[in-house]
């Protein structure tokens, strides 16, 4: 028989070690969240509501809000429940799903952010065939491009991060989990 065991939990790394800082760290973070979700809602309800922002670019900045409100509440809920609770455990399976969504959030967004600079690239360099290169269909399928870059990004780089074994024990040096 092998001697192999499995690691079910792992542990993030503390913001701080007294209980004061860890209490200032989560009203900190939880500040942070709610402006985020705040800013985030309001650009979202403004696009939504309003039938003068149903333009490409306004589209794209839909979609940009929903990424950043994804990809904050990935990594700031965790981390706030550590700092209030005074724990650093996260489970192996939590831990794969944090690396997954927010590697397919930011992946996405970066995508959905070079569609954006081509979206002004041609509103500024060729005005008039705006509407022809960028009607409701090629803007639809820019942002799923940018939405499935993201998820094959994401699927790529958490298989092969869990697919080998962890060698030096169960501590991370990050505040999140992440690959190094």
């Amino acid at each position: 028989m092998s001697n192999s065991s499995s690691i079910n939990e792992l542990l993030l790394l503390a913001f701080a070690d007294t209980r004061e800082l860890q209490l200032l760290h989560f009203w900190l973070f939880l500040g942070i969240y709610l402006a985020a979700l705040l800013a985030n809602g309001l650009i979202i309800t403004a696009i939504a509501c309003d039938h003068h922002l149903h333009t490409p670019m306004y589209f794209f900045l839909l979609n940009l809000s929903l990424l950043d409100l994804g990809s904050i509440s990935t990594t700031v809920p965790k981390a706030m429940a550590n700092s209030l609770w005074d724990t650093r455990a996260i489970s192996y399976t939590g831990c794969a799903a944090q690396v997954f969504f927010f590697f397919f959030l930011i992946s996405a967004e970066f995508s959905l952010l070079t569609v954006m600079a081509y979206d002004r690239y041609v509103a500024i360099c060729k005005p008039l065939h705006y509407g022809t290169l960028l009607g409701s269909r090629a803007c639809v399928h820019m942002a799923a491009a940018a939405w499935g870059s993201g998820f094959l990004h994401a699927v790529l780089h958490t298989a092969n991060t869990f697919s080998i074994p962890l060698c030096q024990g169960n501590a991370l040096d990050q505040f999140f989990c992440e690959t190094p």
